[in-house]
């Protein structure tokens, strides 16, 4: 096996984890409650990963317009600053907003647009230094909202963007998600 058909393998698995663990069990109308009355909604969590996915693979190293700006409105997101989501603990606001029947079309989008990338990388560029300051301003993503968001991405190569956000980032939340299943009593086992 090839490098990226690795990263791609690993990109689509985290894909069809979320499909088969969460997608598979959780009824649409249940994705914004809370498990035990706090920790974060599987609806929360899916725009997170998809957004910090959005903006990582898509606006820093494919140097273009996020995906969200076309499912903003669909989502029902119009009018929420564009550093929403981005930080760990969910937002109130957020998720009152949040269509959910469109979530899934969003996060499909962004994976499909991150296989599309990975499929055409030249793998040397893996060892680039991307612009993240620049990519995260020009989306509308301001640094003093999310200070530590700048600070993180800042000096990384673009191989820990695809390592981490498109991938790993996911992996955990998805055990998350994986998780608040089965604390709303939907495991399948």
């Amino acid at each position: 096996m090839d490098l990226r058909d690795w990263i791609a393998t690993e990109h689509a698995s985290v894909a069809a984890r979320f499909d088969q663990s969460v997608v598979a069990h959780v009824p649409p109308e249940r994705w914004t409650d809370q498990a035990g009355g706090g920790g974060s909604s599987i609806a929360f969590l899916t725009f997170h990963v998809a957004y910090h996915e959005d903006l990582a693979v898509g606006a820093v190293l494919g140097r273009r317009v996020p995906v969200l700006a076309i499912w903003r409105r669909a989502l029902g997101l119009d009018g929420l600053p564009a550093h929403v989501g981005l930080a760990e603990a969910e937002p109130v606001e957020l998720t009152a907003a949040l269509d959910v029947e469109q979530l899934l079309g969003y996060a499909a989008a962004v994976g499909d647009a991150t296989a599309a990338w990975l499929d055409r990388l030249d793998l040397t560029a893996l060892d680039d230094r991307p612009d993240p300051t620049t990519a995260l301003a020009t989306n509308g993503v301001d640094e003093a909202a999310v200070p530590w968001l700048y600070a993180m991405w800042t000096g990384k190569p673009a191989s820990w963007f695809v390592q981490w956000e498109a991938i790993g980032h996911r992996v955990n939340h998805v055990g998350e998600m994986v998780a608040v299943r089965n604390r709303l009593g939907l495991s399948p086992f």
